[in-house]
């Protein structure tokens, strides 16, 4: 890649090793002022972001999709996400910031929280519930400032607490019917193996068999839990990954279709037109030039 997308701590950091608790929060002003209101588009590897804008406004740049958004909402930043944001000037808010290992632990608690983080997400929040939200940010920066007994649980239940209302009042249009929390897991296990193995192009036969399920099992429960098929969310994440190089980078097509796991770049761009409408070439002319890119 010719124009590589820095790989951030928290951001203007460089990259280091993530502790399996790690939280951190602090006010948007902190990074944002000394960048004249402009955070430019970077990724970290094993960091969540939990974002309020209790003032101003902007949009947020993430994978090639821009969310523009008003205060009062949260906004939600999974890790891996390449993303930059455009805040009105003197917004404010406040930056949480919490390990994916943590994330993956808090979520685990209830299967309804399980789709918040699976995308990049802008959610509303109604202005009488402002305060409420801001005050339990900064009761959760004063527990993070010292050690208490009972640290750990304020701790937990301040960010759970969160996550609910994020839950509440966002359309989770994915989120359909109520999963089974084996499912859930099933379908869990089956992303983090696709990230790691979608570039191979492996049939769902293979996903099942390194799962130690069946074929129709593992069908079903992305069926009820992710409403796809397997090989529609191996598809979904190659289109990922390709929409990012066309983005960020100055490859070519042929090598981003060798790169997503391609063998035919002929065929990877009548895949990605398919799925979205036009050649990756004019895809990348339409949304590379786009503000913040």
């Amino acid at each position: 890649m010719s124009a590589a997308v820095p790989a951030f701590y928290l951001y203007g950091e460089p990259q280091r090793a993530v502790e399996v608790g790690f939280v951190h929060v602090e006010s948007l002003d902190d990074r944002s002022r000394p960048s004249e209101w402009t955070i430019q588009p970077h990724v970290h590897r094993d960091l969540n972001h939990i974002i309020l804008i209790a003032q101003g406004g902007g949009t947020m740049r993430a994978d090639g999709n821009t969310l523009s958004f008003d205060a009062p909402c949260l906004l939600l930043v999974p890790r891996g996400i390449i993303h930059g944001f455009t805040w009105l000037r003197e917004s404010r808010g406040w930056v949480m910031t919490i390990s994916d290992s943590y994330l993956q632990h808090l979520l685990e608690r209830d299967e309804d929280l399980q789709p918040l983080f699976r995308v990049p997400r802008a959610v509303p929040l109604p202005p009488a519930e402002l305060s409420e939200v801001e005050a339990d940010i900064q009761r959760l920066a004063q527990e993070l400032a010292w050690s208490g007994p009972g640290q750990r649980g304020a701790i937990e239940a301040l960010l759970l607490g969160l996550m609910v209302q994020a839950l509440r009042h966002a359309a989770l249009t994915e989120a359909g019917p109520r999963a089974g929390g084996r499912q859930a897991r099933l379908v869990a296990r089956l992303r983090e193996r696709i990230e790691l193995h979608f570039r191979r192009r492996e049939p769902v036969d293979a996903y099942a068999l390194a799962l130690g399920v069946s074929e129709t099992a593992l069908r079903q429960a992305c069926s009820h839990v992710a409403g796809m098929s397997p090989a529609a969310m191996v598809d979904e994440r190659a289109l990922l990954e390709a929409r990012r190089l066309l983005l960020y980078s100055n490859l070519s097509i042929a090598e981003i279709a060798y790169a997503v796991g391609f063998d035919d770049p002929a065929y990877f761009s009548r895949f990605f037109a398919r799925h979205l409408d036009r050649p990756p070439r004019d895809w990348r002319a339409e949304y590379g030039s786009a503000p913040g890119s």
